[in-house]
């Protein structure tokens, strides 16, 4: 869970994200979905920001059937496909989810 001076404090963050769904074609729905996983989860260093929300984005897509691949998210995130492959299914599980073994 998070407060909502969190979206405030994010704000830059959540752009990204909305600019990477709209990168990758993703719908609102996944938008708002990766947006509570980024949220309930954001680390305070921005570094860390960079690797979360590309994760959550990617855990979003998952959850909401919209797959995409980790190179094309973390490629929409500016960030590493290792960092998304690393940080993907924590995400899901804390969010509730049992992760593909896949």
């Amino acid at each position: 869970m998070y407060r909502a001076s969190d979206r405030v404090d994010n704000a830059a963050w959540l752009d990204r994200l909305d600019d990477a769904c709209a990168t990758l074609d993703l719908d609102e729905e996944t938008l708002s979905t990766a947006t509570d996983l980024f949220l309930s989860r954001a680390p305070d260093d921005d570094r860390g920001k960079r690797v979360a929300a590309a994760a959550s984005l990617y855990a979003a897509a998952l959850i909401r059937g919209q797959e995409r691949s980790q190179s094309a998210v973390a490629d929409a995130m500016d960030v590493s496909r290792l960092s998304v492959q690393k940080r993907w299914k924590p995400i899901l599980e804390d969010a509730g989810f049992s992760p593909p073994t896949w």
